[in-house]
């Protein structure tokens, strides 16, 4: 494997790789990413009122999908994605014919390095998904693939190859990601402190994912990257990166492969509001306290050998466990199969182009 530090991201991947972007509003925030994105494809989704125009500037290749599209291109299957919340985001990485996406918010802006530098997150991203993961030893100099670093006296030399990165978990200056809760004791809390490190998640560790600033292997984890049943019509949302989160690291553990948090950062520039979050959220803060120990105990079969039969399981053990929490967790167990069935119809062996499905994307 090439060593990353030396690679060239944007000739390597500029074919390989989509940007997934859901909003409701103009994409003017895309300006200030021109130098980055420009060669990049992007799939836009768009979500609430599918009959309003979003403006997204000149130069940019790119492709939208409202509602409209998703009902056409899923049929019945589109109950599976969710409206009116930004979970939506996900029929993007359904739709991508791309071997990596890279996902952002459009309150994301470009950050600064502590020498003033414009951070390229998407390089950074790169650099990360194409350099190995350590999950079962952990390195004190964390990312020992980085420049200027490597494998610390004491580690064995039989784990010093790694294994396949799946995931890049990106960080935030400025506003951070905080729960209503915590957004209401701490409402001027910004995060003015850059931390120069990636790290692996070790095995059996789960951890809060945030959907915001966030790459991974669609080839390898794509159909674990489902956001649920949020917003419209459900008793909850903002937890839809956290669900996704849940999955694909109980499924990179039991598939041996790793999950990387730390650089690159962006800069979050708008706080939600934290009584509006609350409303979202209040049910959530609650199940999680029965969420995690259910993913902390979730063990699959040796016989899920692939993506989708892992997922396929934890729907079914969500279902059998966590039904009884709520009946919600029903609805969000068979839409969890629905949207491998509607991944797998999409993808099947030797899929063709996006451009090319029925009734394929507005423009």
């Amino acid at each position: 494997m090439a060593d990353p530090a030396t690679i060239s991201p944007s000739t390597l991947l500029k074919d390989e790789l989509d940007i997934v972007i859901p909003t409701i509003r103009n994409l003017d925030f895309l300006e200030m990413w021109r130098p980055f994105f420009q060669p990049y494809h992007l799939i836009i989704v768009q979500d609430g009122d599918p009959s309003k125009a979003i403006k997204v500037p000149e130069g940019f290749d790119y492709e939208l999908y409202n509602r409209n599209d998703i009902n056409r291109i899923l049929g019945p299957k589109a109950s599976c994605i969710s409206f009116k919340d930004s979970a939506c985001r996900c029929f993007g990485y359904m739709v991508s014919k791309k071997k990596y996406i890279y996902t952002i918010d459009d309150d994301c802006f470009v950050a600064k390095d502590p020498s003033g530098k414009d951070i390229n997150a998407l390089e950074q991203h790169i650099k990360n998904l194409l350099s190995p993961s350590t999950p079962f030893f952990f390195n004190t100099l964390y990312d020992p693939y980085r420049a200027g670093a490597d494998f610390v006296r004491g580690y064995p030399f039989s784990l010093r190859e790694g294994v396949p990165t799946a995931v890049s978990h990106g960080l935030w200056l400025n506003i951070p990601d905080y729960d209503a809760p915590t957004q209401l004791v701490k409402p001027l809390e910004r995060n003015t402190r850059y931390v120069d490190a990636v790290m692996t998640i070790p095995k059996g560790t789960l951890f809060p994912m945030c959907g915001m600033n966030l790459a991974f292997d669609r080839e390898l984890i794509g159909p674990a990257m489902y956001f649920g049943l949020m917003g419209d019509g459900q008793p909850i949302g903002r937890y839809d990166d956290m669900w996704a989160g849940w999955c694909t690291k109980v499924i990179c553990d039991h598939l041996g492969w790793g999950v990387k948090t730390g650089l690159p950062y962006i800069w979050h520039s708008k706080a939600s509001n934290p009584f509006v979050n609350l409303r979202k959220e209040y049910k959530g803060i609650y199940w999680q306290e029965e969420l995690i120990p259910f993913f902390q105990s979730v063990t699959l079969p040796k016989d899920c050998t692939s993506v989708q039969k892992c997922y396929i399981e934890i729907a079914n053990q969500v279902k059998a466990k966590l039904g009884k929490v709520d009946d919600y967790f029903n609805k969000l167990a068979d839409a969890m199969v629905t949207w491998i069935e509607a991944w797998d119809e999409l993808n099947p062996s030797g899929a063709s182009k996006s451009s090319d499905l029925p009734n394929g994307p507005s423009k």
